[in-house]
């Protein structure tokens, strides 16, 4: 009688993504890589990697999947100690039937990728553990499979040479847009580099989510308790933390108009946007009584800006000194400098309080802002069967 190692183990993997499968040794999170790539077949359930169901599909067609669409880095890199950088590199196309001119092309150019380039010649012995997994890696790209697997790829690297393989990954993947499965039992590793994230217990998936939706709703106990020790400040992004403003005045209206509008939402300052709805600064209630009385017909004269807007994929470790320094609530655009939220500072240090316990910082007095400008005033404020499939080629 056998011991299920992975159960109820239903996900989707969309194309271009790195889908990171986090657990603690025995998890089943290594039986279930090995079951993506045909390795090990499933007693029930299905695998589908676009049209193709891996647990039904031949032996052959399950080599030719292998040789074309999926391509697996392993943990102890795996490379033949006799075959020089290059022609290990090469391997997978030589396996393919690949011209020998043109895998080696290929595997320089793949090296290349992987800032190996210049080592070709060398043999695995002459490499250090980085730059041996960094062959590993341009072995999988070498074939242009659309489905890389990694199966704990960085775990046996020492901490410098792990960050580094881990910004080489993340680089890689948005110039050449794979679809990665990555398995790992670090934490911190998995943050880093997933775009989702699902956490495994005892052969069941418990959550998936992002990392920011794991690290603010763990879905139980034990999530909670796995997360615990991760440094929030490097995960979490401006986007978690911004609300939307209770006012934004466009820079075209008048400062009468703008008068009006900040006395209808009780509010002595609000942040300006232009038609684009891009962010130009704030304006503050005496400004607008001088522009009205100098006869200005917009309020564009007396925007001011008090401190710069962050990225709404800014990590909130690079907001304390902004926001430190800012008299007014952070403002948060996206890529395109639209005006998307504020995060008040109070908004922030909260974010740092343990999950279900109050912030020790001060609450603001009663219709007061969280933060001022320099007149004292806040502009935004006032006074059984196991399911996968993975996303190859557009399809499912």
């Amino acid at each position: 009688m056998g011991t299920a190692a992975v159960i109820d183990a239903s996900f989707e993997v969309n194309e271009g993504e790195i889908f990171v499968v986090m657990g603690l040794s025995g998890s089943g999170k290594s039986t279930l890589i090995r079951t993506l790539n045909g390795l090990w077949r499933p007693s029930a359930g299905h695998i589908y990697l676009g049209e193709d169901d891996l647990a039904e599909v031949s032996d052959k067609q399950l080599r030719e999947i292998r040789r074309e669409k999926v391509s697996m880095v392993f943990q102890h890199f795996a490379l033949l100690p006799h075959r020089t950088v290059r022609d290990n590199a090469a391997y997978p196309l030589q396996i393919q039937g690949v011209r020998k001119a043109e895998r080696l092309e290929r595997a320089e150019n793949a090296l290349q990728l992987v800032g190996l380039g210049g080592w070709g010649d060398m043999l695995p012995a002459q490499l250090s553990g980085g730059m041996r997994q960094r062959v590993g890696l341009a072995r999988a790209l070498a074939s242009d499979a659309d489905i890389l697997l990694m199966d704990e790829a960085f775990s046996a690297l020492d901490p410098l040479i792990r960050r580094d393989m881990q910004e080489q990954l993340i680089d890689l993947q948005q110039r050449l847009k794979k679809t990665v499965v990555f398995i790992t039992h670090d934490l911190n590793e998995a943050m880093r580099l997933g775009n989702r994230i699902a956490v495994m217990r005892d052969g069941r998936i418990v959550q998936i989510g992002s990392a920011e939706e794991i690290l603010s709703e763990p879905a139980d106990d034990y999530v909670a308790r796995f997360i615990a020790d991760v440094d929030r400040t490097r995960v979490l992004q401006a986007s978690t933390l911004a609300r939307k403003p209770t006012l934004t005045l466009r820079s075209s209206i008048g400062p009468r108009n703008a008068l009006h509008e900040l006395t209808q939402a009780q509010l002595s300052g609000a942040f300006v946007v232009d038609r684009e709805h891009k962010l130009l600064g704030s304006v503050v209630d005496e400004d607008l009584i001088k522009a009205q009385r100098s006869g200005a017909t917009t309020i564009e004269d007396v925007v001011r800006t008090y401190v710069d807007p962050v990225s709404d994929d800014t990590a909130l470790v690079d907001l304390f000194a902004p926001s430190a320094e800012s008299p007014v609530p952070l403002p948060v655009v996206d890529a395109d400098g639209r005006f998307t939220g504020i995060i008040p500072r109070t908004e922030l240090l909260g974010a740092m309080a343990p999950r279900g316990t109050a912030s020790s910082a001060p609450s603001p007095p009663s219709g007061r802002a969280n933060d001022a400008d320099e007149n004292g005033n806040d502009p935004e404020q006032p006074g059984d069967d196991s399911e996968a499939t993975l996303s190859s080629g557009g399809t499912r």
